[in-house]
């Protein structure tokens, strides 16, 4: 069947239904998988001369950057090249255009997000790129780079079958039958369907720090971050272990620490939501809830739902997250909806929200059949993410153990109207983190994230955190834990092993995996961002045209033919920037500035901080922040060494953006002086004056930031003292 897609101009794609005769398809590259590196690898193919076709599982195309990540997560954008900035540049032209900002301008957008991913995007000229966008946007460019390139698509393809021939496969089937012949193929999909089929060695869940010499592998010993911030019973019966667990928790002590095992970092999906009236899809009764139910669930919402509620919904599921919320307030805590989730904002007042916090919209623990499960088992545990986090959202607007001022903002928000038309505004795409991992020529390890060791092959480079979601939420002395989160960054940006995206040449000598690569489960935290997807994707795409020409297995590929034509094509293959692997933006040297400057980790620190290197503005290499959780338990004291008395201006530099507080306390402590507390709002400005200040010469005079009743994330940066003439 063929359809044609209207989006700014007419595609004319092959778009094939699941019920079809049988068909054979021919084409010198065959890519299964319809996501951001599949995308890629079909354009470069184009570019390249070769035919290439895309073989999707699902309906949709752009995997989660058409899905509602729109909160592009990558480090240092200088990293990314190639097809994948030219993505980036394409959205920004879009977003150039006044016509674009329909619910907002984009002088109010940029302004909401000072300081954030989309601070620093320039709309115009030729370097011009844009890394916040809505989903529809995204799906748009997608669909242009593939009408030129001229790229048949067969959609709602699921594979049944692979044949090869020794180690090279001739062909793959499709449970309707049809079939598709290439020279090369290509596993471009979230899950590794292809290579397993394929009879590649591959890996699922996380392995012992022993098996590739890592330390942040394997089982936690401590999971400070994304974590529960006071003690909440676990049992049915408080106190009672006999009455077993909550709905949510796991059994089991959770493992060794440092050993393997088959958890997998948690799903969820990405909300685009909005708190605009004109574009908020209203909650609608679900088929088959009773109507004095959903009258009392309306009720109980002020008449205002977020989302439409799972028509099964019970508020005892959510009895967990009912009793950490007694447990904050009983505590003083004080907790805010933006504790629970981190809506990221996109133009036109729409939103990424992902998950925060010890409770929110990660699945934690429900996931670990899915990488290997039939299809029908990935959608029903999809369903299942699906009604979690529609009750996650139903329990925060209308619970009464809820404070009334979070019922009230949750009850604000609501899907897009004018997103995921098909799906009444719900994501398409479950964020499916990590699956099956190829275990192929060479394995991508923590030691390459931390330059430990370094690698010849380049093919793209990685820049984000080693970050990994929760793997499990269990039982530890009696309370809660979640298990699992590290957000460790990386030294610097690192390149890519060719090797790791194909597979050993005895088990196939004619597949490229860039999505499901190989890699250890941490380096994989750092390597699996959609602008590297795309990356990896053009240059596989690549090595695979000089396979078919040379007439190689992709094992024999030469590296500096395959080298020369990435440079040409503008891949970023090498860091020479220095730094850190994060950023982009405005930063500031320490040294660079007068008199003396204690950066963020010069602070003693109590509580709970978090490092961060995702704003664009910042001193030195990165900053921390207190998570927006656990008010009132955090400090940092700076303790500077005055060379001389004199008069000082006290200023503390900041990371701004909209989500940090408005009203942090920062003290300055002078020796034999009254200490003086200023109230700072961290939102807008990187460098805030604290006043001037007469300090005696040496370590008695400390400036200390706390979190206590902060309506925010709490920011450490650094702080500057300098001398008044």
């Amino acid at each position: 069947m063929k359809l044609s897609w209207s989006n700014a101009l007419v595609l004319s794609l092959a778009v094939a239904s699941s019920t079809v005769k049988a068909q054979v398809v021919e084409a010198d590259l065959c890519i299964f998988g319809g996501t951001s590196g599949g995308i890629a690898a079909a354009v470069q193919a184009a570019r390249m001369g070769k035919t290439a076709v895309i073989v999707n599982p699902t309906k949709y195309l752009g995997g989660l950057t058409t899905g509602g990540l729109g909160a592009t997560d990558i480090g240092n954008k200088a990293a990314i090249g190639g097809i994948s900035r030219d993505f980036y540049h394409r959205l920004a032209q879009h977003y150039a255009q006044d016509a674009s900002w329909t619910l907002e301008t984009a002088p109010d957008y940029f302004a909401k997000r000072r300081g954030g991913q989309a601070g620093a995007s320039a709309l115009t000229g030729a370097d011009a790129t844009m890394w916040t966008f809505e989903p529809r946007v995204a799906e748009k460019v997608y669909f242009q780079m593939l009408a030129e390139s001229k790229t048949p698509v067969y959609l709602e393809q699921r594979l049944k079958s692979v044949t090869k021939a020794g180690p090279r496969i001739t062909e793959i089937t499709m449970e309707n039958g049809r079939v598709f012949r290439a020279k090369m193929f290509m596993d471009a999909t979230y899950e590794g369907d292809l290579l397993a089929k394929a009879g590649c060695s591959f890996h699922v869940g996380r392995e012992a720090n022993a098996t590739y010499g890592e330390t942040l592998n394997g089982v936690r010993a401590s999971t400070p971050h994304h974590q529960f911030t006071v003690p909440v019973d676990p049992y049915v019966k408080p106190g009672d272990a006999a009455s077993g667990l909550l709905p949510f928790i796991q059994p089991g002590d959770g493992g060794k620490p440092g050993d393997g095992d088959k958890a997998t970092q948690a799903y969820n999906y990405r909300l685009c939501f909005t708190t605009d009236p004109k574009n908020r899809l209203p909650a609608q009764k679900p088929q088959g809830m009773p109507q004095p139910k959903w009258d009392a669930l309306l009720k109980a919402a002020n008449g205002s739902l977020p989302v439409t509620p799972p028509a099964n919904y019970d508020a005892k599921q959510f009895e967990l997250l009912g009793r950490y919320l007694v447990a904050l307030v009983a505590a003083n805590k004080n907790p805010r909806l933006a504790q629970f989730w981190n809506p990221i904002w996109m133009p036109n007042h729409k939103t990424d929200i992902n998950n925060n916090g010890g409770f929110s919209t990660d699945f934690i623990g429900r996931n670990y059949d899915y990488p290997n499960a039939d299809y029908a088992t990935r959608e029903r545990i999809a369903k299942e993410h699906e009604a979690y986090i529609r009750g996650f959202c139903t329990f925060l607007a209308t619970d009464p153990r809820v404070p009334e001022d979070m019922r009230r903002e949750m009850q604000g928000w609501g899907p897009s109207r004018d997103e995921f038309l098909d799906t009444d505004g719900w994501s398409r795409e479950m964020y499916v983190r990590e699956a099956r991992r190829l275990v192929g020529e060479y394995v991508m390890s923590e030691k390459n994230c931390r330059a430990v060791e370094t690698i010849t092959d380049s093919v793209g480079l990685g820049a984000y955190n080693m970050d990994s979601h929760n793997c499990q939420r269990i039982v530890k002395n009696g309370k809660v834990e979640n298990e699992g989160d590290v957000q460790v960054p990386p030294m610097k940006p690192y390149p890519v092993s060719y090797r790791s995206i194909i597979p050993k040449a005895a088990e196939c000598d004619n597949l490229f995996v860039p999505v499901c690569l190989s890699s250890s489960h941490i380096a994989y935290g750092s390597i699996r961002m959609e602008p590297v997807f795309m990356v990896l994707g053009q240059s596989a795409a690549t090595a695979a045209a000089i396979a078919i020409d040379d007439k190689v297995p992709v094992q024999k590929v030469n590296y500096d033919k395959l080298r020369a034509r990435l440079v040409a094509d503008k891949q970023v293959l090498d860091w020479t920037g220095g730094g850190t692997a994060s950023g982009g933006g405005k930063f500031i040297d320490p040294k660079s500035l007068a008199g003396i400057v204690l950066d963020d980790a010069d602070a003693k620190q109590a509580g709970h901080w978090s490092e961060s290197f995702s704003s664009t503005w910042r001193v030195g290499r990165g900053y921390h922040h207190d998570s927006n959780a656990g008010k009132g338990e955090s400090t940092a004291v700076f303790t500077p060494d005055i060379p001389a008395a004199g008069d000082y201006e006290i200023i503390l530099f900041n990371a701004p953006n909209a989500n940090r507080a408005s009203n942090v306390p920062v003290t300055v402590s002078i020796s034999g002086q009254p200490a003086k507390t200023v109230k700072v709002d961290q939102k807008s400005k990187g460098e805030i004056s604290l006043g001037k200040f007469k300090l005696p010469a040496g370590k008695t005079t400390t400036v200390t930031v706390s979190n206590k009743d902060t309506d925010g994330y709490v920011i450490l940066d650094g702080v500057q003292f300098k001398p008044v003439k």
